[in-house]
């Protein structure tokens, strides 16, 4: 079956942001007296809503359920991203921008998805000037869908929007093992990996994807 949508998944995928994000909750998880690192933030953290990442990590780091202390410390990180953000230099990752544009002009529809609330979501598009129906076709956020990755509510929204009623027909692409876990879930006939964001070659390769690239490009001739 032809592809005809690819879901991006942002930070990491799409757009480069530093880590800035994963920084952050890494700095409100250790004023709170965890001292996790930020190579455990993303292994247990990347691709989740932001909330969820927290209790993520605190579970398997800090032997910590505690959702009242989960919450304390997302609202920490929710006033300090906003301040991160304001001198944020952020830039697509190499060949975002081309390769949207080449898929668009196939007649691909291009989606964002993020494990990120549509307002910190707005700000990195902002940031960068890419703008719904121009550099892409539609953005899907964490606060649009009741349950996020690895659930595919993101991408079974982003299919009924433009009335795709059969996965086999989109890609989803991402660099952590949750973006891949997300379209295997949404039965997508392609989930691929990439290595330009939070996981490795190796950590991508425990969620058995379809694919693993190293830069956006390859997506061209690995539709073809």
């Amino acid at each position: 079956m032809n592809t005809r949508m690819i879901v991006f998944d942002m930070a990491g995928t799409t757009v480069n942001e530093d880590n800035v994000v994963y920084k952050t909750v890494q700095k409100a998880i250790n004023e709170a007296g965890f001292p996790v690192t930020l190579n455990e933030v993303l292994a247990q953290g990347a691709g989740k809503e932001k909330l969820q990442a927290i209790k993520s990590v605190l579970d398997v780091y800090a032997n910590n359920t505690d959702d009242a202390v989960a919450q304390t410390i997302y609202e920490n990180f929710i006033a300090q991203l906003s301040n991160a953000y304001a001198t944020l230099d952020v830039s697509p990752q190499p060949n975002a921008v081309s390769t949207f544009a080449a898929l668009r002009s196939k007649g691909i529809i291009v989606v964002l998805d993020t494990g990120y609330d549509r307002p910190t979501a707005q700000s990195l598009l902002d940031k960068l000037g890419w703008k719904n129906g121009v550099e892409f076709d539609a953005l899907i956020t964490a606060s649009d869908v009741e349950k996020n990755r690895p659930h595919p509510d993101m991408i079974l929204l982003a299919m009924q929007q433009f009335n795709i009623d059969d996965g086999r027909a989109v890609a989803k692409v991402g660099d952590s093992t949750i973006d891949i876990k997300e379209g295997q879930n949404a039965h997508c006939g392609l989930s691929i990996g990439i290595t330009t964001g939070a996981h490795t070659f190796d950590q991508l390769q425990t969620a058995h994807p379809d694919h693993i690239i190293n830069d956006l490009s390859e997506l061209i001739n690995l539709l073809n």
